[in-house]
């Protein structure tokens, strides 16, 4: 077997592979053999086939299955020892491929079409000025992020008097055209209400004073704009009954209650950052605003590669690529083969193949690797964003290990933390290497930065 490379240009060139008997006979023979082994046909016992035969019947197919086997592992083999970047599968030349009689036992020359990877410079130095944005952490930020932990340390307590925001709880019935409880109506003895939740402000304002062991007519329909869902959770009954309901109900106020939220002390401070990690309420302050920063970080980094990819794509320029080759490649892997769409598709294509040649180049600049325990820090820091998206700050590492062995039994799940690994090295990577145009910026103006790129 004989392998040459001839560089056509920059980005593509043709390998040629020539093979002789002596490179597939012994395969091809080993192969039929097996194939006899196997082989059952009419009129003979297994295994008992004449090779004649055999070889008249199933000789070319075999060939041609044993010489493409040695094709892909030499034109594998070669492109990894002389470390050629190739775009793609290579392709048969389509134009300069001789006729090849397969079925003869002689010398075949074999060609292919190679597109090659342009060369670029991806070195980065403080001459590379990238913008990166902070997200300011804001005193409301910081409040409704308290509000969150004193909420679900809440409690509802029995009040005498209805104040907006209260729940009301009581027996509704319905009524007659004169206003008296209707014989046989509908009659509910566990309601529970939200008034401000209402539909209908009017309705709203007919509890405003209320206590306990007051009575209020009020309309059902008219307070919640029509809504069945509503009316049936209200008055206790079925959807269709629902629809029927258009009059007045009686309701007699049985219990007010009124949400009071969870003290900011001690106790609150220890359930969310665990026991004597804060012991004032400035320190819980100043560490609920850099969890904020840190769930916003991943933000800024997003952001920041964005940037850098159009600071990067500007400085390389557009990459020199063989384009011709490459839409063959690319029809190739289509299954529906609409080649209209391919050409439509193919700068935008382009576009993202150069992106991560360069994504690539600097993966190799910065010689980053990751193992198995990226993956698992990796898996176990996506559970502790999920907790942490539900205000549980303080969770376990066991507790993380084994909510992330599940991410790690998924083969796809794997993958995109191996990516998401490799992404985040990168990205603290780049922000050592270039010089970073630092600003902070609202969250307003950062949602801003996304609509201007659209």
């Amino acid at each position: 077997m004989d392998i040459t490379l001839q560089n056509l240009n920059e980005v593509s060139a043709k390998l040629i592979v020539k093979l002789v008997p002596a490179d597939y006979e012994e395969k091809v023979s080993k192969s039929l053999k097996t194939f006899r082994k196997k082989a059952n046909l009419p009129g003979f016992r297994p295994g008992m086939v004449p090779m004649g035969l055999i070889q008249k019947q199933y000789g070319t197919a075999v060939k041609v299955d044993e010489i493409n086997k040695i094709l892909q592992e030499a034109i594998y083999n070669y492109i990894k020892e002389n470390k050629i970047e190739v775009l793609g599968e290579p392709l048969p030349n389509e134009e300069q491929q001789k006729s090849i009689h397969i079925d003869r036992d002689e010398e075949m020359n074999f060609e292919y079409d190679l597109a090659i990877a342009p060369k670029f410079d991806a070195t980065l130095s403080e001459a590379d000025v990238v913008p990166y944005y902070s997200i300011k952490v804001t005193d409301e930020m910081v409040d409704n992020q308290i509000g969150s932990y004193t909420q679900r340390n809440g409690r509802y307590d029995s009040v005498e008097e209805y104040k907006d925001g209260d729940m009301v709880k009581g027996i509704i019935s319905e009524l007659d055209e004169t206003g008296s409880t209707k014989e046989g109506g509908i009659r509910h003895e566990n309601a529970t209400i939200l008034p401000r939740y209402m539909h209908d402000e009017a309705s709203k304002t007919l509890f405003e004073g209320t206590k306990k062991g007051d009575i209020i007519t009020l309309n059902p329909r008219k307070a919640y704009d029509g809504n069945e869902t509503e009316l049936t959770t209200l008055l206790g009954i079925s959807k269709e009954e629902a629809k029927n309901v258009n009059g007045d109900f009686s309701l007699q106020i049985t219990d007010i209650t009124r949400f009071v939220p969870g003290e900011l002390n001690q106790e609150l401070f220890d359930q969310v950052y665990g026991e004597g990690s804060v012991k004032s309420e400035e320190e819980f302050k100043a560490k609920v605003k850099a969890d904020i920063a840190a769930q916003l970080a991943p933000e800024s980094d997003y952001r920041f590669l964005i940037d850098f990819r159009k600071h990067m794509m500007d400085r390389i320029g557009k990459l020199p690529f063989a384009d011709d080759l490459l839409k063959r490649i690319l029809l190739e892997n289509r299954e529906d083969k609409d080649t209209a769409k391919m050409e439509e598709e193919y700068p935008k294509t382009v576009e993202e193949l150069q992106w991560h040649l360069i994504y690539e180049e600097l993966i190799r600049n910065a010689d980053i690797k990751i193992e198995q325990a990226d993956i698992e820090a990796q898996a176990k820091e996506a559970v502790r964003t999920q907790f942490a998206q539900y205000g549980m700050t303080n969770v376990p590492d066991e507790l993380l290990t084994n909510y992330s062995k599940e991410m790690l039994g998924k083969k796809e799940s794997v993958q995109n933390l191996a990516d998401r690994a490799i992404e985040n090295k990168l990205i603290a990577a780049l922000k050592k290497s270039v010089k970073l145009k630092k600003k902070t910026v609202t969250t307003e103006d950062f949602n801003k930065l996304f609509e201007e790129k659209k």
